[in-house]
């Protein structure tokens, strides 16, 4: 009998442009969920290449994948366009969102240790220095990280994948790029972070589920003050 083969290992060249797509999608599912793209927009693949610095195989693997979302779609001759987005499309994303998310605070109420309280409460400093320096990359990181221990300290990975996933449909950028949003986020952690050294069930549920209430209130208002429906 032979041996078994060990598995082959992808070329890092086949592993990097799947990076790129990935990459790619973000920033188009970002731009068509605050509105930059709007409904009925053809995304060129040349161009949309030669802004973002890519070849044209990133993109048209991130529109793939963008059209299995129902984000774009694909015309005959005429390329990908950009779907309608409702407001009943944005508020079911934070919905979902919202549902998971809550019941994972749930579980880390009972599960959470003091090692990983103390661990939220040095990231949350992190993110209020990110602040107070207005750097919206570093408090969009800071705000990713906080949460992913928060999600973690529950021990239900796939559940937390599954936000993490729909996730990708809350552009970030959007609200470390405002002052007020990273005060009160900054505000929040430290209510939470205190319910759950009380192991306050309910507090922690519910100031869970209002960071996603504002997120859909404040992602709205700017769609609406963009014009995407009037």
């Amino acid at each position: 009998m032979n041996a078994p083969t060990a598995p082959r290992r992808r070329p890092r060249r086949a592993v990097r442009r799947e990076q790129l797509s990935d990459e790619v999608a973000a920033r188009l599912r970002a731009d068509i969920m605050t509105g930059t793209l709007r409904p009925g927009t053809f995304i060129r693949l040349d161009e949309t290449a030669a802004a973002l610095g890519v070849s044209i195989t990133p993109v048209r693997e991130a529109l793939r994948t963008l059209r299995g979302e129902g984000m774009v779609q694909l015309e005959p001759h005429r390329g990908h366009v950009v779907v309608p987005l409702t407001r009943t499309d944005v508020e079911d994303i934070f919905w979902l969102q919202a549902a998971i998310a809550k019941e994972l605070a749930a579980t880390a109420a009972a599960r959470i240790t003091d090692a990983e309280i103390d661990e939220l409460d040095r990231l949350n400093d992190q993110l209020a220095a990110a602040v107070e320096r207005h750097d919206t990359e570093e408090i969009a990181a800071a705000e990713f990280a906080f949460h992913r221990a928060f999600n973690r300290s529950t021990g239900r990975i796939k559940l937390a994948w599954f936000l993490l996933h729909v996730a990708r449909y809350l552009p970030g950028q959007i609200y470390a790029g405002d002052p007020q949003w990273g005060v009160l986020a900054i505000a929040r952690h430290r209510e939470l972070i205190g319910a759950l050294r009380r192991r306050d069930v309910a507090t922690i549920v519910t100031l869970t589920g209002a960071e996603f209430t504002d997120g859909a209130q404040r992602l709205i208002a700017r769609l609406d003050e963009a014009g995407l429906w009037s």
